[in-house]
């Protein structure tokens, strides 16, 4: 299957901005959920309900926040549009505002991108003398600037209320919802937060229309999504492919084709095993933010439990009980099983751990960080229970 380009294509500056501006904000965000876009950062929200919930909302100072903190392992795509596309993020960001009535938009930088801040100052100062930002925007009566504050290296910052926790100057722990961001997010006003790879897709739906959006994907999940390969495949790198590829499709591309898992979605993603290599991406199906990283068959699957396991120990908040004392619970579980000294009961028990996990944690990370474990413990039994030790029933 051929990759599809759009997000990647070049952006003249303003183009996205100076057609939202001739429209009114209520057409913005129509033209918007007429694409069908759902967020790029994993969990599929749909753009425009968030956009539109904003803008409804009671407030006379709202924020719009871009989510550059790309933590997820295995996640690389927003560094490059970060580096090589940041005309059509700050585009994006600015429409955004425009939508929701917001005077200000934030960049959520992740500290390991320090690097890149110098270059998006300089964008932004240009596009202040060029009037793409300031107290008349291209002239009209929209108010709107930029500033970038940076994370700490947090993963769980990447939850957007673990974020806002963080730009209010707190410890990046998620917030109880309902009250939701839109209604009460950066110091208590509506605020929308937005993926880089979100915010850079409705500029170019600005530009060319969401019918051109929606002759990408699915009806389910529609546009193209960027995907970070890495790991056993000939040909890692960024890949800008069409909602609906298939892992085997995908797999052929990156010249990947011998992989006996391929992990979906980064450390918290799912293990799909070749046997369903037909499975496709997308919300449908596999919803991803970005991450695919390709297993090789001579990869020891306990290995990968443990290495995902390791990091949700160390990134975990310590807020909740579930993800605080099930992660460590999991990991010294596949300890057991890599020394064959875990019985069969034990390894249930794990498992029914792991489903409470993610029934009952607070956030994302706590519902998520099991699910490695629980997928490989069930689709490669046969690897894993040629270690376990024979118990009677």
């Amino acid at each position: 299957m051929a990759s599809v380009v759009h997000i990647m294509e070049r952006y003249e500056a303003g183009s996205g901005l100076k057609k939202a501006l001739s429209m009114a904000r209520t057409e913005v965000i129509r033209t918007v959920r007429e694409s069908g876009i759902r967020g790029r950062g994993g969990a599929g929200f749909p753009t425009a309900v968030k956009w539109n919930l904003c803008a409804a909302a009671q407030s006379p100072k709202k924020f719009i926040v871009c989510n550059a903190d790309e933590g997820e392992p295995g996640t690389f795509k927003d560094r490059l549009l970060l580096t090589e596309r940041p005309e059509a993020l700050l585009d994006g960001i600015t429409i955004g505002g425009y939508a929701i009535g917001a005077r200000l938009g934030v960049i959520y930088l992740r500290a390991e991108y320090a690097y890149m801040r110098p270059g998006l100052e300089a964008a932004l100062a240009a596009r202040r003398t060029n009037k793409l930002l300031g107290k008349k925007v291209l002239g009209k009566d929209f108010e709107f600037d930029i500033e970038i504050r940076m994370g700490a290296g947090a993963y769980v910052c990447g939850e957007e209320t673990a974020l806002i926790e963080s730009l209010e100057g707190s410890r990046g722990e998620p917030r109880n919802r309902p009250p939701y961001p839109v209604n009460t997010g950066l110091v208590g006003v509506p605020t929308a937060v937005n993926n880089v790879e979100t915010l850079i897709a409705c500029a170019h739906i600005l530009v060319k229309g969401p019918e051109w959006f929606r002759k990408f994907g699915t009806d389910v999940s529609t546009g193209s999504k960027l995907l970070s390969v890495s790991g056993d495949c000939k040909r890692p790198g960024v890949y800008e492919v069409g909602f609906g590829i298939s892992i085997k499709d995908l797999l052929k591309l990156v010249e990947g084709e011998d992989a006996k898992a391929v992990q979906v979605g980064g450390a918290s993603g799912r293990t799909v095993p070749a046997k369903q290599f037909g499975r496709k991406l997308g919300f449908e199906d596999l919803a991803t933010g970005g991450s695919i990283i390709v297993i090789g068959k001579d990869r020891d699957m306990l290995d990968v439990a443990e290495n995902f396991l390791d990091f949700f120990v160390e990134e975990s908040c310590g807020q909740c009980t579930p993800c605080r004392e099930g992660n460590p619970k999991l990991l010294e579980g596949v300890h057991l099983l890599k020394q064959g000294r875990c019985s069969i009961n034990y390894l249930r028990e794990l498992q029914n751990l792991g489903r409470t996990m993610q029934a009952a944690s607070k956030c994302g990370l706590g519902q998520s960080s099991a699910n490695a474990f629980l997928d490989i413990t069930e689709h490669f039994r046969s690897e894993i229970l040629g270690r376990v030790p024979a118990t009677k029933e």
